[in-house]
């Protein structure tokens, strides 16, 4: 064989495998992308119209409320329909049924949680509206579903298997997802136990506040700013829900028009309705109140018969069988978990056995008021649809056409006769029992405040004369004083001007600590060169953790040895755990008090911090003190799930790293594990001026040009247009009845 003929060869079987390549990519990746234009049948009793905007974000008008939300479910499915089945599954304990082992941590967590138990029990004390909207929303889903089957999103061809028809049931259990996503306070509990035993039990009650101690949570930034402070006399509304990155993010941008609903926002993918955004008249937004709904009790219990002692009786646990089935293994996994009075028994520690009580697990408390409060017209029907909001506790922020603003917390926050901080044995105490929850007329609110300003973010709103006992995971107040100063500053706001205060990335903590580890290393420092070095980085630097700088980086570092050195202090061996996010305020409070017996010398601990920051910063990015980075050291990599895993090209479907500016303290609250999940901003009164963002697009389909197209301009602090009245196609589809669907 010539050489011409071989060199016609292989490029014969190139193009041969570049055929089969692209028919392989059409057939699994590019058949199933959403349809957005043409018409296709659903079970809606009349047409239904779909306008995509740039952006993907479905616009829908249908002529009744349910028509609206069998859409809904229908266009939701067509992008998101991986990631909804992931969420309920993780809700569920089912995910090992699809990724084998690896799932399997989480499984027996929901599992012994029960948390399909309290769905379907909550299903069944559902007001009837409530199961009629989530049934709509299902029935649209199941269209879906049921019609494509053959050419699925590409996660389900990778994994082996078929989504099974949604429920009802399904939506709920994705409420309990993001209920414990922003609750699961109980690992704080068993961390102060474990630091009271080894340690000195004052000093880390001090690291532990009952009105501030916690376990890193999700939080959120959100403020109304009244129209006396505003370029058109209209309030102002803006939030920025944070939480851990995903790929696709964790919401979906929805605008659904039928019956007596017209409202734009964010929606839950597998939920109906629209979670943060607004209607024709009010708009809202969310941040998590952080108040502790979860108690650990002690059971003394005898594994073989259930039986426990309550308050010197007997009492019969009830048996709660679970079998999880792990993909690779021929046989089922057995889970047998006793449930007390108290919840079920959850944990194992230093051989007691604890139980768990938990507001999510109450299926008494559970409604979905999400479209009751989307067509609330004014402050009173919205309170009302509120009410019925059992959790997570949120701080809700308002803003109406009228001119109006106003705040109140909303969610199911139990009644304690004491805190239960330490774990109660037995139930021996009734301080540690709960007597119902606190009335919702009696949770902290404000209406129009004189200031003409409101701002949450996770700090604790509770008054100090509250006439409940409170605990929380309150964040400390850095991020809400900032935003406050911020908005105080000036009037005259536009709603593109509110990016710049949910962008900005100044840390009055990490500037603070700047000031103390410097000015310890003039009172007492043994100079050096790159000490006097990195002193004189942070004496010139102005507070702003921007990526491109070396200070943030330097005194990030430094932060993680101080808060290491006071949590030893308080009890030796646990300094590396202690990581909670009001601990900045409790240190900055020890450095400017200095109280006796936490440190022989607060500057020589400060100085030790400085140097070994220096080492360590050296280590991971040289000695030129001029090459250091904050955003190398800080960066964004939000893998897809599935998507990542396919052998050289996965990579190419995830974002980053890259790297990124802010931290745990400044407004734009950005760590390795948390950022804002949406920006939005809206103007009651005009609401075509109104901006929103999500973090990377509205499909989950990695071929689709809305996987993450939103994410560059996320990234720079830019947002869109929020378009409502007046909506600008990219393309229409029609939904006509099909009844047999």
């Amino acid at each position: 064989m010539n050489s011409h003929r071989i060199v016609t060869t292989i490029n014969w079987l190139i193009a041969a495998l570049l055929v089969v390549a692209l028919a392989v990519v059409y057939w699994y990746a590019w058949r199933p992308l959403p349809q957005r234009s043409g018409t296709i049948r659903i079970p809606v009793s009349h047409p239904v119209t779909v306008s995509f905007d740039s952006l993907g974000e479905p616009h829908i008008r249908a002529s009744t409320e349910e028509d609206a939300l069998v859409a809904q479910g229908y266009v939701t499915a067509q992008d998101r329909l991986w990631q909804m089945d992931a969420l309920r599954r993780a809700a569920a304990g089912e995910l090992s049924e699809i990724v084998g082992t690896a799932g399997l941590e989480n499984d027996r967590e929901v599992r012994r949680l029960g948390l399909r138990r309290t769905a379907e029990a909550a299903y069944l004390n559902l007001p009837s509206q409530d199961r009629q909207a989530v049934a709509a929303y299902a029935r649209g889903v199941n269209a879906f579903i049921s019609t494509h089957l053959t050419d699925l999103p590409l996660e389900f061809t990778l994994l082996g298997y078929q989504p099974r028809p949604w429920s009802g049931v399904d939506s709920l259990l994705i409420g309990l997802e993001m209920f414990r996503m922003l609750t699961s306070s109980w690992r704080t509990d068993i961390l102060k136990r474990e630091m009271v035993r080894d340690g000195d039990p004052k000093k880390v009650d001090y690291l532990f506040s009952i009105r501030t101690g916690a376990e890193v949570q999700p939080g959120s930034n959100a403020w109304a700013v009244a129209g006396s402070r505003t370029q058109s006399g209209h309030p102002l509304l803006s939030n920025d829900m944070h939480l851990g990155p995903t790929l696709p993010g964790i919401w979906y941008m929805t605008h659904l028009q039928g019956g007596d609903l017209d409202v734009a926002g964010v929606s839950l993918p597998g939920t109906p309705g629209v979670v943060v955004g607004h209607n024709q008249r009010i708009a809202w937004g969310f941040t998590n109140v952080e108040f502790d709904v979860q108690d650990l009790y002690v059971e003394k219990l005898d594994q073989r018969s259930g039986r426990y002692l309550y308050r010197g009786q007997l009492e019969q646990a009830r048996p709660q069988i679970e079998f999880i089935r792990v993909k690779g293994r021929s046989q089922m996994e057995e889970l047998l978990t006793w449930v007390t009075r108290h919840g079920p028994l959850f944990l194992n520690e230093g051989g007691q056995t604890m139980a768990l009580r938990w507001t999510a697990n109450d299926p008494a408390i559970f409604a979905f008021p999400v479209l009751e409060y989307d067509k609330a017209q004014n402050w009173q029907q919205f309170l009302k649809a509120m009410e019925r909001f059992p959790g997570p506790a949120q701080n809700v922020v308002y803003a109406d056409a009228d001119g109006n603003i106003g705040y109140h917390i909303a969610g199911k926050l139990p009644i304690r006769k004491g805190y239960a901080g330490d774990l109660p044995v037995d139930g021996a105490s009734g301080d540690y029992e709960w007597n119902g929850y606190i009335p919702f007329d009696q949770l902290p609110a404000a209406f129009n405040p004189p200031r003409g300003i409101i701002v949450s973010a996770n700090q604790d709103s509770f008054p100090p004369d509250y006439p409940y006992p409170v605990n929380g995971e309150f964040a400390p107040g850095y991020r809400s004083s900032q935003i406050l100063d911020l908005l105080s500053a000036r009037k005259g706001w536009e709603p593109a001007e509110m990016l710049a205060v949910q962008t900005d990335v100044y840390s009055p903590w990490l500037h603070f600590l700047a000031s103390q580890l410097v000015a310890a290393y003039h009172h007492r420092g043994a100079h050096s060169p790159t000490l006097d070095e990195a002193a004189g980085l942070l004496r010139s630097w102005n507070g702003q953790m921007d990526k491109s700088l070396a200070a943030p980086f330097l005194i990030s570092l430094a932060y993680q040895y101080v808060r290491t050195a006071v949590a030893e202090s308080a009890s030796p061996g646990h300094g590396a755990a202690y990581d909670v996010q009001i601990a900045s305020a409790l240190i900055e409070k020890l450095l400017r008090e200095r109280p006796p017996g936490w440190f022989r010398d607060y500057d020589e601990m400060l100085l030790r911090a400085l140097a070994d920051s220096v080492e360590e910063a050296t280590r991971i990015q040289g000695r030129d003190f001029k090459r250091w980075q904050y955003g190398a050291w800080l960066r964004a990599e939000i893998d897809n799930p599935v998507i990542h895993q396919l052998p050289w090209i996965g990579k190419y479907f995830d974002i980053g790293p890259l790297p990124m500016s802010g931290s745990a303290t400044s407004v734009k609250q950005t760590t390795r594990a948390l950022m804002p999940s949406m920006r939005m901003t809206a103007e009651p009164g005009d609401w075509d001026r109104s901006l929103l963002n999500e973090l990377t697009g509205q499909s989950g389909q990695m071929l689709s040009s809305h996987y993450r197209d939103q994410w560059p301009n996320y990234n720079a602090g830019r947002s869109y247009p929020m378009q409502f009245d007046k909506v600008q196609a990219a393309g229409t589809l029609q939904l006509q009845p099909a009844p047999g669907l």
